[in-house]
């Protein structure tokens, strides 16, 4: 059975998203499906905006970072059709998320976002998760954006630092 491979690409995106328990970022699925050379940059754009549309994949958007997650209509479609994905991508789907959980895990539960107030200042979140539990949810005012924009780049590479400080100097 010949299959159109828009349909395979989409069903493979849907499967890596059913198989965490967490967000994915773009980045994160297309390194594995550009990397085993399975499409281009071009044709993934185009399969990440038909599943948006068609409604089988969430969006959210934080700071330079799009999440993706899957929705109800998207575990239906993939639990109808995803048969059709081949033993040797399921392998090698499951082999990259088991090698990568704890690096795709660590990005998808650290967030930062900024957003101007109603002030005109800037306010920076920064949030770091462990599974569906907030650890921490830090906000933080600042004049300008650019200075918000630093802080939430800031938070990415230093939340660990930052979180080890606040426990051990709060308790």
């Amino acid at each position: 059975m010949t299959q159109d491979p828009l349909t395979l690409y989409k069903l493979i995106v849907l499967y890596m998203l059913d198989k965490v328990k967490f967000k994915l970022t773009y980045s994160q699925i297309s390194s594995f499906i550009l990397e085993k050379e399975y499409t281009n940059f071009m044709t993934l754009q185009q399969v990440i905006s038909d599943l948006q549309d068609a409604e089988l994949i969430r969006t959210d958007a934080s700071m330079n970072r799009t999440f993706f997650s899957i929705t109800e209509e998207g575990r239906s479609t993939l639990s109808y059709f995803g048969n059709r994905i081949g033993d040797a991508i399921i392998e090698d789907i499951d082999t990259f998320l088991s090698e990568k959980r704890l690096e795709l895990k660590n990005e998808a539960s650290i967030t930062a976002k900024y957003y101007r107030t109603t002030s005109g200042e800037y306010e920076a979140e920064l949030v770091a998760r462990e599974k569906d539990i907030e650890l921490v949810n830090i906000k933080i005012s600042v004049p300008a954006e650019d200075i918000a924009e630093t802080i939430c780049e800031g938070w990415y590479s230093k939340n660990e630092q930052i979180y080890k400080y606040l426990m051990e100097t709060l308790l």
